[in-house]
């Protein structure tokens, strides 16, 4: 074993320990003197405050935990649809600014020089002030197809309403498993005998056959529930049924999806990039066409490039879903770092909750994009 070695660890880790020490200890004295007591009890304490936006069944007679839960679940959703879309629109930019066509490669340009040089909170600030805030009341909305209506209310769309919901959900897993052993089983298969299996087939009609056989002998029902406008008072209206996707909601996933999208498409842009001109050369030679080149030759390669720092800008995007405070999104910030902190003074309890759970969301996105990149890596006999 050698000292050398192992003494700076050592040494750095102790120096650490008495930091961490020395400051709970400073603090502990401080909240004695205070009169403060220390603990998570309060989580199962009464909130007595609403929030406007929940996934779950939640009102003001529900606990501090509740609340938490609330601003977790709105957290996850908007950092959910960002990614998706920050996604689609990054690759497609990205790819977008190699063109040969100039008028395509110059107007993507043009959006990532744009969008990724005005601040994240101004154009939240652009998208729920100036933009949504145009939109016409609900009694003015005209609907889009019949049955969606984007007011400054926010976005009504429909919604289904199942019986037997859980059959339903159950049925789809069944498929899911299905599918995973099919694949298992066919990959053998093709490993042992050479036969290859339809898999994308079978998976279709898996996905497509067991929730039909749920609806069929399962006892599942659903209907589609149409927003219809309501009037509140004299001069007030909005709408009843189906789905309401808050202005909040929409500006911050918004704000979220298109700066970060400008990051993923340099990120997309560099991969593709990174891959020889000889490999596209020699695709081409074999009479590849120029987007089977891109989808068989370059994309798989251009992945290992592409992937290590989109994972930052997803890890980004889910820590910048914290400024949804600034225009009152319900997320986790605002109900339980916010609301919740102001009515009970646990700050210590409340802010080591909030740290915690943004670095296991951070953590958990990590582990899973670390195990996409190695199952895509290009392995090596």
């Amino acid at each position: 074993m050698n000292i050398k070695k192992i003494l700076p660890q050592l040494l750095t880790l102790l120096v650490v320990i008495l930091v961490f020490g020395f400051f709970s200890y400073n603090a502990q004295i401080n909240m004695e003197n205070r009169g403060i007591t220390f603990g998570y009890g309060f989580l199962s304490q009464e909130s007595s405050f609403d929030v406007q936006f929940s996934l779950i069944e939640y009102d003001g007679s529900h606990s501090y935990f509740r609340a938490y839960l609330v601003g977790l679940l709105n957290t996850i959703l908007v950092s959910v649809i960002g990614i998706i879309f920050a996604t689609i629109i990054g690759v497609v930019v990205g790819i977008a600014r190699l063109s040969n066509n100039y008028l395509i490669n110059r107007t993507a340009a043009v959006y990532v020089e744009f969008f990724r040089n005005i601040p994240l909170l101004l154009q939240i600030f652009f998208w729920y002030f100036a933009a949504l805030r145009a939109l016409p009341l609900p009694q003015d909305t005209e609907p889009m197809f019949g049955v969606f209506f984007l007011t400054i209310k926010g976005f009504f769309v429909p919604a289904f309403v199942w019986n037997n919901l859980d059959v339903f959900i159950y049925s789809i897993i069944a498929a899911i498993i299905s599918i995973i052993i099919v694949r298992i089983y066919a990959k053998k298969k093709q490993e042992n005998e050479g036969i290859q299996t339809p898999v994308l087939s079978i998976s279709i009609g898996l996905l497509l056959i067991l929730p039909i056989l749920s609806f069929l002998f399962g006892g599942v029902d659903a209907s589609v529930e149409i927003p219809v406008i309501k009037q509140l008072s004299q001069s007030g209206f909005t709408y009843e049924g189906g789905i309401k996707l808050p202005p909040e909601l929409i500006s911050l996933a918004l704000a979220l999806s298109l700066y970060t999208a400008t990051f993923i498409a340099e990120c997309v842009r560099a991969g593709v990039q990174g891959v020889s001109k000889g490999q596209k050369e020699a695709a081409a030679s074999i009479g590849l066409t120029p987007n089977q080149v891109l989808k068989l030759v370059v994309m798989p390669q251009a992945l290992r490039i592409i992937i290590p720092p989109t994972t930052n800008q997803y890890l980004n995007l889910t820590k910048n879903s914290s400024l949804a405070a600034a225009i009152a999104y319900p997320d986790l910030v605002l109900v339980f770092a916010g609301t919740a902190l102001m009515q009970t003074g646990r700050a210590i309890e409340i802010v080591s909750i909030t740290m915690l759970t943004y670095l296991s969301l951070s953590i958990s996105i990590s582990i899973f994009m670390n195990w996409y990149n190695k199952k895509i890596a290009i392995k090596e006999k």
